[in-house]
């Protein structure tokens, strides 16, 4: 072999080797970081696909790969410290959901560019999370729960449901920048609808507590809760409000629904946590968040509940109830 060839190979030995020692050496698991907004009890129903995900891709847990879980309890405040701690576990990736804790995880990592992969997220282009869907930049990618018309789509359903209504409560948390934008989607397709709506801001547990009886007040006859764990986590609150006082409602999350809610419109949560681990074993292989597409959802899901339907007096139109997913009875 010429002086040069070997010369050219050692290099490219050199280059290799310390991937090599890495991917080999005992304790060098890859290893992820998961940052949950609620707890593990909450979101099972999310981690499970997650986990599922990365087994159909040949990751097990513990064997070639760990996971370091951190629960923010349903507490925005405590996001920059639990990612603290996963930026000091020395994570190779950070998987979280929504846009609040997205843009944590932006924003703690600026100096540390660890990839993060991102799920249900907000519109991420308007929320600065990524310079397009297409090519995101920076070190985000993931899945965005953002679809057109998505709310309009929702408001139809009620009316479809309740053909009577005359005036729909929105309850939305303000911190959220995306919450910001769904409820301008609300007001533009209520204005096309011709359904008149009161808007609800609400921060925190007494908000909520100081919104519902304005509902009351102001005669709101339906309910819409966006997409924010706030209202995931006092969910047996505001549906025991929303059945007490006869009030039908359509809402983002399927687990409003199994609380006594009417309705569930709205992407696939568990679909999309079992299509992030695609994202995680890209980059753990390589690939730059930055030039992974943010993906639109694919799989919508529409739950409905006879029990409360038959609580309200209200009959689902056949045509609804043959579009159902799942029918609780």
């Amino acid at each position: 072999m010429k002086r040069r060839q070997f010369m050219a190979l050692l290099g490219g030995v050199a280059v290799a080797a310390p991937l090599a020692v890495q991917a080999q050496e005992p304790g060098k698991l890859p290893r992820i970081g998961f940052l949950g907004n609620s707890n593990a009890t909450l979101e099972a129903n999310l981690v499970g696909p997650f986990r599922e995900g990365l087994r159909d891709l040949g990751y097990v847990e513990g064997r070639n790969l760990s996971i370091e879980y951190r629960w923010a309890e349903g507490k925005y405040d405590r996001f920059p410290a639990l990612i603290a701690e996963l930026i000091a576990a020395k994570v190779d990736v950070i998987v979280t959901a929504g846009t609040p804790a997205s843009l944590a995880v932006k924003k703690a990592t600026a100096a540390v560019p660890i990839p993060l992969v991102m799920i249900a997220v907000g519109d991420p282009v308007a929320t600065g999370l990524a310079a397009s869907l297409a090519r995101p930049g920076g070190n985000a990618t993931g899945l965005t729960s953002v679809s057109p018309e998505l709310e309009g789509k929702r408001l139809e359903l009620l009316r479809e449901v309740f053909p009577a209504v005359s005036l729909v409560a929105v309850l939305w948390n303000p911190v959220s920048p995306f919450q910001v934008i769904a409820e301008k989607q609300v007001q533009a397709a209520a204005q096309v609808l011709r359904t008149p709506v009161l808007s609800l801001p609400v921060r925190t547990r007494e908000e909520i507590d100081n919104a519902l009886p304005t509902i009351l007040r102001e005669r709101a006859d339906a309910l819409l809760v966006l997409a924010d764990r706030l209202f995931l986590h006092n969910r047996e609150r505001i549906m025991d409000f929303a059945v007490k006082n006869r009030l039908p409602g359509v809402h983002a999350y399927r687990e409003l629904v199994e609380a006594g809610g009417l309705m569930s419109y709205g992407p696939s949560y568990a679909d999309m946590h079992k299509r992030a681990a695609n994202y995680v074993d890209k980059i753990l292989k390589g690939a730059r968040a930055s030039e992974l597409p943010v993906e639109r959802p694919i799989k919508f899901v529409l739950v409905i509940n006879l029990k409360t339907a038959k609580a309200l007096g209200i009959t689902i139109p056949p045509s609804v109830l043959a579009r159902a997913d799942e029918v609780i009875e």
